[in-house]
């Protein structure tokens, strides 16, 4: 019997470009569920998984967020953290179109275009973090500073 190639997402072929080392997890899901459920479903440490949020600005432009999954993303710190007077969160509908991605499945890493990126500074303290993967269904884990490297992000102080 043929081995099971693994699939990859754009997200683990640019870090394999960048060759950037990760660890890839998969599980069972056929549509959204949230990060703590997901963090369950592995058996990971809340405090480790991280979830991409998009937002946009006073300007039209559009900005990413990587937080805790149980912190929730101050605006006005975010708006500050990338040099808007106010930040509002996207439509879930809009996702796909302005990310390449959809709800659940969106990570900084590979987007349809190059964002201003912020991570939440907390996960500097950390030896490694986990993301989506690219995909409902994967997660990649990655030394944060990883991350911002392949995101072209920068930490910054943006949770309540």
């Amino acid at each position: 019997m043929a081995k099971m190639k693994e699939i990859k997402t754009n997200a683990m072929r640019i870090l394999d470009r960048l060759k950037i080392n990760y660890s890839h997890y998969t599980y069972e899901c056929e549509e959204f569920i949230d990060g703590i459920q997901i963090a369950d479903k592995l058996n990971l440490p809340h405090e480790k998984v991280y979830k991409t949020l998009v937002t946009i600005g006073n300007s039209k432009n559009y900005f990413v967020f990587v937080i805790p999954i149980e912190a929730e993303l101050d605006l006005k710190k975010a708006a500050k953290s990338v040099g808007e007077k106010a930040v509002a969160m996207i439509p879930v509908k809009d996702i796909n179109s302005i990310t390449g991605y959809i709800r659940g499945g969106c990570t900084a890493i590979g987007m349809k275009k190059q964002y201003t990126t912020r991570i939440a500074e907390q996960a500097r303290e950390l030896q490694s973090m986990i993301v989506s993967g690219g995909r409902i269904g994967s997660q990649i884990e990655l030394v944060p500073n990883d991350l911002c490297n392949a995101s072209k992000a920068e930490f910054a102080d943006i949770t309540m």
